[in-house]
């Protein structure tokens, strides 16, 4: 390809503390319109912010997962801009003195890993919201205010990614960091989380960067996909034109029922804002013991979690990398082995049988199935009380149940048969049936052994032990011959 893009990404991240950044009403989603506000969020003259100080510690714990340095001194800024739902007409964020800065991640690529750097994690309050009414005849908005002085933590990308599946992946690896750490809940659909994307376009080989876009409205993982790959091309078309004057710095929408980007508004620099320290809020001074203290509350990270899987529990990455996606998926996958499970049954157990019956893995411990009942299921596989086909029945019935596992096998009677006279007795009324496939066999048809197995685990109704039932059959063919 002739041209190259470069792809830098806003994520903004709602931590979820119980209270806003500056006063002490509720962030609860889905209250009514302007019912969570007070004089402080309103911006009414004469009142003060007071720094919430779980906001401070929750953006730490953020910067510390995405490898950021702490900074020791930091202040907020004002930043100011007229919109309706900005009652202050400026947002106290912080711009050149952020709370974290110079981190990074590790994405997947097909070669490996590429580190993208984070220039800064900062603190700030969100905005309210416009509502705009669908009916053209009232030509009227409102404004909810509940959503100001939301904490955001802004993580801001250094513009490393070349590709829109780069930019997914930065997506998807940021926001498992960001769950994993238990600050926030990432939800796009309730507004935790929202990205911006800035993408320019240059020669493959150039340093200079081309002009910049920035892309809003981007509700979705899919979307920010779709419209980095759509605005890729729109500027290369630019350039191929002729045109290249028509990319200017500007802010563009995402249309997602047409699939294209429009233009919303030209780009403001930042000294558009007139940035300026707020004369409310005293700087943040942070000691190398606080953030000493912080870091003992950051749980193993997936990456880390993933690597210690593959060592200690001896299972494939691919089954690494699907456990540990998840905190809540892998610390059932280690209870389950905790109360003795084999880790690759389990493994597979969880990955094949469990997983698909789930809409969401961090609501796992909420599965019929405890992770102690599942483990003694898998153990009465591997004691050979029961076939693995028929564990799938008792699972079945635990689910629908909560019952454990052996008490339904013994009340339906599916305890495996391994008394090998009694095998042997279904083996040879199979064998006296089948001739053709007992012929079959002796000609070198090996499948014909399959289908003379199926039957003998018919007649026992599922519960003689396969390998006993193999063996039987192999040595009597072969007595036969």
């Amino acid at each position: 390809m002739k041209y190259e893009p470069v792809i830098g990404l806003e994520v903004h991240v709602q931590l979820n503390t119980k209270t806003k950044i500056f006063c002490s009403c509720s962030t609860q989603f889905g209250a009514q319109p302007n019912s969570q506000t007070c004089p402080v969020c309103l911006g009414l003259p004469g009142v003060l912010p007071v720094l919430n100080e779980e906001v401070l510690k929750k953006g730490i714990i953020a910067g510390l997962a995405l490898n950021c340095e702490v900074s020791q001194y930091s202040k907020f800024d004002r930043k100011n801009y007229f919109y309706p739902d900005l009652p202050k007409a400026y947002q106290i964020s912080q711009y050149d003195m952020p709370i974290c800065k110079n981190g990074y991640i590790e994405i997947p690529v097909e070669n490996g890993t590429k580190k993208i750097g984070i220039t800064r994690l900062h603190l700030e309050e969100d905005a309210g919201k416009s509502i705009h009414s669908e009916d053209k005849s009232e030509n009227c908005s409102f404004v909810d205010l509940n959503r100001t002085g939301v904490p955001l933590a802004e993580i801001v990308s250094e513009p490393d990614m070349r590709s829109a599946d780069e930019a997914y992946n930065y997506l998807q690896k940021l926001k498992s960091l960001i769950k994993y750490t238990g600050v926030s809940d990432v939800n796009m659909e309730e507004g935790s989380l929202r990205c911006d994307v800035n993408i320019s376009v240059r020669l493959k080989g150039d340093e200079k960067f081309g002009e910049k876009v920035e892309v809003k409205n981007l509700n979705s993982f899919k979307a920010v996909k779709a419209a980095i790959n759509y605005e890729i091309e729109r500027q290369i078309d630019l350039i191929e034109c002729g045109e290249k004057d028509k990319i200017v710095q500007e802010t563009r929408l995402w249309d997602n029922d047409k699939q294209i980007t429009y233009s919303m508004r030209s780009k403001e620099d930042a000294h558009d804002y007139r940035y300026f320290p707020d004369p409310d809020l005293p700087p943040i001074v942070i000691t190398s013991d606080f953030v000493d203290e912080l870091k003992k509350l950051l749980p193993e990270m997936p990456d880390q979690k993933r690597e210690r899987f593959i060592k200690e529990y001896n299972i494939p990455l691919y089954d690494a990398e699907v456990l540990t996606s998840v905190r809540q998926l892998a610390e059932y996958y280690e209870d389950v082995i905790g109360y003795g499970a084999n880790p690759k049954k389990a493994s597979n157990w969880i990955m094949s049988e469990l997983l698909g019956l789930i809409d969401d893995p961090e609501k796992i411990y909420e599965f019929p199935v405890s992770s102690k009942n599942l483990a003694e299921l898998l153990k009465l596989i591997d004691d050979n009380t029961i076939s693995g086909k028929i564990a799938k029945s008792v699972f079945r019935d635990m689910i629908e149940t909560g019952e454990e596992a052996i008490a339904i096998i013994d009340k339906k009677g599916l305890r495996q048969v391994t008394d090998t006279s009694e095998i042997e007795s279904i083996v040879d009324r199979i064998i006296a049936n089948n001739p053709q496939s007992v012929n079959d066999y002796k000609a070198g048809k090996d499948k014909a052994l399959g289908f003379l197995v199926g039957q003998v685990m018919k007649e026992s109704r599922g519960k003689a032990n396969p390998q006993i039932v193999n063996e039987l059959l192999i040595n009597k063919l072969k007595g036969e011959s």
